[in-house]
């Protein structure tokens, strides 16, 4: 296989950094040199065609046309292989994909809301339950509205741009959007998803190799749209645990900053 990875390579895929990445990447292999093959052939067929039919060769033209059943053949040979790869390969992979998730208690569950142009990351905390969010609760320094009165949500953990999963581990997200349709795209990962307002968008990966990601929006979604990237580090264990930690100190403390005091009313003045 090591050849035929050759044309991902020269396309720019990058490299492969998620458990089912192979399969996506035997399918694009395969369909890339089934496209190449069938470029060349039938180039070589149409100059064959201009050089055997030319004019100066048949002055008078032939109404009968081909009479051989050869090119009935090759057409369908064609439109075989092609429903091979469609309904042998690539439906049951991306049934397999949309229907198999893994069980949620080893995996690391994250709702991931896109916004204009930024990418919000939310984990639950040590109680695994999500907060509350609500519309109403959105502000500057709380991005998806989380309910400040719910017990479940004062541990959770948001943070913008930035995601970090542990290694060797499923990841299952839920998408969704603040404003239009953006769509979360992990390239190394081999996942995309559209991220659709009012909706949760299931999907999941197994990262099996630590390192840092980019996350971009594969879906026009704007001026900024350009820049709207994120990105994606994948830790060891260890290294994932101390994260939590030094996010849940961060939370912290932000909790714990006193809010600043009514200013008092001033006494109106006596009377003359």
């Amino acid at each position: 296989m090591i050849s035929l990875a050759l044309i991902d390579e020269f396309l720019g895929q990058p490299p492969n950094a998620a458990e089912h990445g192979y399969q996506i990447d035997h399918i694009l292999e395969f369909a890339h040199w089934f496209m190449g093959a069938l470029f060349i052939g039938w180039s070589l067929f149409f100059i064959f065609v201009l050089v055997r039919f030319h004019k100066s060769r048949h002055p008078t033209a032939d109404h009968a046309g081909v009479t051989s059943g050869i090119s009935t053949h090759l057409e369908f040979s064609v439109v075989l292989i092609e429903a091979v790869l469609l309904l042998g390969f690539a439906i049951p992979l991306w049934a397999k994909r949309v229907n198999e998730f893994p069980p949620t208690g080893d995996a690391i569950l994250v709702h991931v809301v896109g916004q204009q142009f930024n990418w919000n990351f939310h984990l639950p905390g040590p109680d695994g339950q999500f907060g509350r969010r609500d519309i109403s609760f959105v502000t500057n320094s709380n991005p998806l509205g989380l309910d400040p009165n719910d017990p479940a949500g004062k541990d959770d953990i948001v943070t913008l741009g930035e995601l970090h999963v542990p290694v060797n581990r499923p990841v299952i997200i839920e998408l969704s959007s603040k404003d239009v349709i953006h769509n979360f795209c992990l390239p190394h990962m081999r996942i995309a998803g559209d991220a659709i307002p009012g909706s949760l968008i299931p999907m999941w990966f197994k990262p099996i190799k630590t390192g840092t990601y980019e996350v971009v929006c594969g879906q026009l979604c704007g001026l900024g749209h350009y820049g709207m990237k994120g990105t994606l580090v994948v830790d060891t264990p260890q290294d994932y645990q101390a994260w939590l930690k030094e996010r849940a100190e961060l939370a912290g403390t932000a909790s714990a900053a006193p809010s600043p005091a009514p200013a008092k009313a001033e006494k109106p003045p006596a009377k003359p």
